[in-house]
């Protein structure tokens, strides 16, 4: 036996040395497993992270459920059903919440390689899951701190579901409608630091500031609407003193 596992290959040299580490960039791709599933691998320092691009990342079906969220559900549902439809008395322990929170970092790894993989509806999906997971903890958890303890990666989901919004927004060309999800994201932000008694933190959060950056791109590099190349076209001619040009402008706006 020790001497079929000695002669078995584990070394993955090769692999990681045809696919160079970079850092501080996530280095990202998506093939066809073995299995016939499509997979994902994360490049990291000293390795690399394989997950199932559906379903539960690590491909595991705990208690027969597709995911461990969906198995305390269920628990949820029997206890109900065996207590008149009452849900008074269900709580989560501090295991309970230690799991979900294990599972719910596998679907953020995901969701960050999937933004980087430009799967925008893939994001969602999964930051979607885990908002249902941070509320079911926060709703059950028998201790507010160990609600916290699964909540605190909300604000860095919150930052990536609102990016792939406003960029599937920016991408069809609807740069208005994607600066109102930037700004309101922003704001949701901001409410889940008043939720917490935290207020301060928004500003020094990094997921705020990156949203702010990001909205200022969009500000400044989306085309302008007729309405702001007349009002443009208005404030030069009225420099230059062409008063003539000035009042046509005036005019088209009024049509406007």
């Amino acid at each position: 036996m020790l001497n079929s596992v000695a002669r078995m290959n584990f070394d993955i040299s090769d692999i990681l040395n045809s696919w160079e580490y970079q850092a501080g960039q996530i280095v990202v791709r998506r093939f066809q497993g073995k299995d016939g599933q499509e997979k994902i691998q994360l490049r990291v320092d000293l390795g690399l992270l394989q997950m199932n691009a559906l379903g539960r990342p690590d491909g595991k079906q705990p208690f027969g459920h597709e995911t461990l969220f969906e198995h305390y559900k269920a628990r949820l549902a029997k206890y109900k059903k065996e207590n008149e439809e009452s849900e008074e008395g269900f709580k989560l322990d501090a295991e309970d919440c230690s799991k979900l929170q294990q599972e719910a970092i596998q679907f953020h790894h995901r969701y960050i390689c999937l933004f980087q993989l430009k799967d925008y509806p893939g994001v969602l999906r999964d930051t979607e899951r885990n908002i249902r997971v941070f509320d079911f903890v926060e709703q059950y958890a028998e201790a507010r701190e160990l609600a916290w303890s699964v909540m605190q990666l909300r604000p860095q989901l919150l930052m990536m579901q609102v990016r792939a919004r406003a960029t599937m927004a920016q991408e069809a060309g609807d740069h208005s409608a994607a600066m109102e999800v930037i700004a309101s994201g922003i704001e949701e932000l901001r409410a889940f630091f008043h939720k917490i008694d935290r207020p301060e933190l928004s500003e020094q959060s990094g997921e705020i500031q990156s949203l702010e950056v990001f909205l200022e791109e969009i500000r400044s590099t989306r085309p302008l609407t007729d309405r702001e190349r007349i009002e443009k076209a208005l404030e030069e001619a009225i420099r230059r003193e062409d008063y003539e040009k000035a009042a046509q402008y005036r005019d088209k706006l009024k049509n406007l």
